[in-house]
């Protein structure tokens, strides 16, 4: 006669529930890098392009001047700079310090957006150049026209913004920087204990002398 057993029989535990979720983190994570460290780079490198350009009545002629995006607003620069510290910082930081670092990286990239539009139609900055060439404070420029560049920074800007609505999102699952293992994840091994040298060795004694070590202790 056979008999079956009323107690359940454990089942091995699967992870097939937390996998999506860890795929998810990850995406999320290398798009919030990705997003940061592209936009950053636009920003700071379209801000030193050539934003505005004009010409300047000069002694009966034309003097053709420019200004680039630093001379219209440093803004943008500075809050670029100023959200690639908080992208770094997001994995320095847990819980609600994570929160508040993610949150400024996002007003970093709303802000740098924001200046850089507000500056493509400035002309501030082209009519002090003029001023300064004729040496006359009434001075302004004439044939005004800007580029492409202010908007490519605004652009840059908000990938900065959308770096830090993820950090918002998904940062609490997020991993932290940790010093406990190597670069690979694994622990430090130890070292081997050293042996004391073997008397009837000549070679080893001076071995442990070479490193500074007294032959005749015993480990």
């Amino acid at each position: 006669m056979e008999y079956v057993s009323a107690v359940p029989v454990p089942q091995p535990r699967t992870r097939a529930a937390s996998a999506p979720d860890s795929a998810g983190s990850r995406r999320s994570l290398a798009a919030g890098l990705l997003l940061g460290a592209v936009g950053a780079t636009v920003v700071l490198l379209a801000s030193g392009r050539t934003w505005a350009e004009g010409r300047a009545a000069v002694g009966g002629g034309t003097l053709p001047l420019s200004a680039d995006g630093r001379d219209v607003t440093g803004l943008p620069a500075a809050l670029a700079v100023v959200g690639l510290a908080a992208l770094v910082a997001v994995f320095a930081v847990r819980g609600a310090g994570r929160l508040l670092v993610a949150g400024l990286l996002a007003v970093s990239g709303l802000g740098a957006g924001l200046s850089a539009y507000a500056g493509a139609s400035d002309s501030d900055a082209l009519d002090e150049k003029a001023a300064q060439a004729t040496g006359n404070t009434a001075a302004t420029v004439d044939a005004l026209s800007h580029t492409a560049w202010p908007y490519l920074t605004a652009a840059g800007g908000l990938l900065i913004l959308l770096a830090g609505l993820l950090a918002l999102r998904y940062g609490r699952r997020w991993p932290a920087m940790s010093g406990r293992y190597e670069r690979d994840g694994t622990p430090r091994p130890r070292k081997a204990p050293r042996t004391a040298p073997d008397p009837d060795r000549p070679e080893d004694l001076w071995k442990a002398l070479d490193r500074g070590e007294d032959p005749t202790r015993e480990v």
